[in-house]
């Protein structure tokens, strides 16, 4: 079974709790606002737009039908499909939940599949890979309104985003992609966004040097490409 899941955070760091979460699966639509036990900083709610008022009633994780239904959907059977899934799994591990089964990251094998695009962010392949043109039967059928990052909405665009690669690779090939360290090519922001990796290593080594030792928080992919083509040189 494919389970579906989107979590929104009280932020990035390592501190940080799940406020909200999404599942969904064959006949599954789950959506939950949870109590996240810290306050929620006005930078998490111009995002997600939940507020500490809206979840001072609401259930802590390991209290929530959201916890009760992670624990069943937990088997190695079941493959957790998200878009990020590295940073959603480790937000439901402090919360209790390891996952057993494979993994589906709709970002990285966004990625992997289609390496020119501009962006990857959930929202810019909705726009790009045109998903927008059969969004709202899905979402009708969900019973689901469109709203950009609320989980729910989120979850489904993931599912929608899963079934466009699902043209370009099988569910086997998803799940290698995205156990692998991916090797891109082409580097996503700065001086010399959308240039070839290999291109800038040989021209301007300098500036990836620098960007793999001031950037702590690097996308662990990039880290990875820009030590890779450094090392060709």
């Amino acid at each position: 079974m494919l389970v579906f899941i989107d979590t929104e955070t009280t932020g990035l760091e390592t501190t940080d709790r799940i406020c909200s979460v999404a599942i969904i699966g064959d006949e599954l639509t789950h959506y939950e606002v949870i109590n996240p036990g810290k306050k929620i900083p006005p930078s998490a709610s111009a995002i997600h737009h939940i507020t500490n008022e809206m979840v001072k009633e609401a259930p802590i994780f390991n209290h929530s039908r959201s916890f009760a239904l992670l624990e069943e959907l937990n088997s190695h059977t079941n493959i957790l499909v998200s878009h990020n899934a590295p940073f959603d799994l480790s937000m439901l591990q402090k919360e209790g939940i390891t996952w057993q089964g494979s993994v589906i990251d709709t970002l990285k094998c966004s990625k992997a599949l289609m390496d020119d695009l501009e962006g990857y962010s959930l929202q810019f392949l909705r726009y790009e890979c045109r998903l927008y043109r059969q969004e709202k039967g899905y979402f009708v059928n969900r019973g689901v309104t469109l709203t950009p990052h609320h989980s729910l909405s989120d979850a489904l665009h993931t599912k929608m985003m899963f079934e466009y690669l699902l043209d370009l690779a099988s569910i086997d090939e998803l799940i290698e992609m995205s156990q692998k360290r991916l090797l891109l090519n082409r580097l996503p922001f700065g001086k010399y966004a959308k240039k070839r990796i290999e291109e800038i290593a040989t021209k301007d080594p300098s500036y990836l040097k620098w960007m793999v030792e001031s950037l702590m928080d690097m996308d662990e992919d990039l880290r990875y490409s820009c030590h890779y083509y450094l090392n060709k040189v």
